[in-house]
């Protein structure tokens, strides 16, 4: 549930639905996939009449293909109804707005029914000619500096520039344990990380041995991003999709990180020399050793790596 103001995207959920449309209308797939994209990732808000965002999911995906040229009559024809049948204000006046902002969100509401309504010749949207590519493979144990627990962050072009100050201290570890594509085309990598800092660089057999492993989210790299993390590829190890999933029952696909874009920067840091995190802080699945998710060797019945 997300808040709600007398601009169509004042609110939270309508700010960030804004951003997942504009990542799928970016796929070369007709309209009709499209909306059956966007739906999977909203789908109580869009399958609910009842939910509090319900008319806001429809407004913003059709206001938005407006706007990007994507043209799709089912999104079309349920906005001009939610707009035309009063859906929307009498939503905004159940949660509680008033009867002046609904005035004022009536009039925003005319200027997207004309847009929707415009016969202006729809622009070219860009989209991208191939699934994006993997950079790293399933099984890949990466190695990387830290600076009290904390890596690079790469939205700076140099570490220097980073505020606070950033000065190594120490290495940690990784091993991406699945990866896969957003609706075919966006990568994500779910990796599993080192619990401690190791104060000196280490070898591969030394990574794979070590105990106590944190499992984190997915997220989405780029190659500038893997340069500036000064990420470096210690080894490969075979994860066994089978036992991972066992072990980890109900993860969640990456398709939230890819379509937000979340860096897996933000999934790197080691968390027991993160003192900025309360007692409060969501607390991610821990893995006592690396063989528990590796492959059993046909031959030998041993880990493989």
């Amino acid at each position: 549930m997300g808040s709600w103001g007398t601009s169509l995207y004042s609110g939270d959920f309508a700010a960030d639905l804004r951003r997942t449309v504009a990542v799928v209308a970016r796929l070369p797939f007709d309209a009709e996939r499209l909306v059956d994209f966007i739906i999977e990732v909203e789908p109580g808000a869009a399958n609910n009449p009842r939910a509090d965002d319900h008319t806001v999911f429809w407004l913003v995906v059709a206001d938005q293909f407006a706007r990007r040229g994507v043209r799709s009559a089912r999104v079309r024809d349920a906005a001009l109804e939610i707009i035309d049948s009063g859906q929307d204000l009498e939503a905004m006046a159940r949660l509680g707005m008033s009867e002046r902002d609904r005035e004022k969100r009536a009039k925003n509401l005319a200027e997207v029914r004309a847009r929707l309504l415009s016969t202006d010749e729809a622009k070219r949207r860009r989209v991208l000619k191939r699934p994006q590519p993997f950079l790293w493979d399933t099984g890949e144990v990466l190695l990387y500096p830290t600076s009290h627990g904390r890596c690079i962050n790469p939205y700076f072009r140099d570490k220097s520039l980073i505020a606070g100050g950033w000065t190594q201290d120490g290495w940690a570890a990784a091993v991406i344990v699945e990866r896969g594509r957003a609706f075919e085309f966006l990568p994500w990598y779910r990796p599993l990380v080192v619990a401690s800092v190791l104060p000196d660089k280490p070898g591969f057999d030394e990574i794979v041995a070590r105990r106590q492993w944190r499992l984190d989210r997915p997220g989405t790299v780029t190659q500038v991003h893997v340069d500036r993390m000064e990420i470096e590829r210690a080894g490969v190890v075979s994860v066994d999709p089978s036992r991972l999933h066992a072990r980890f029952p109900g993860l969640p696909t990456g398709r939230s990180a890819a379509v937000n874009d979340i860096s897996i920067a933000n999934r790197l840091h080691v968390t027991e020399q993160r003192p900025w995190h309360t007692s409060a802080t969501r607390r991610d699945p821990t893995l006592e050793s690396l063989a528990d998710l590796l492959a059993q060797s046909p031959e030998t019945g041993s880990d493989s790596i």
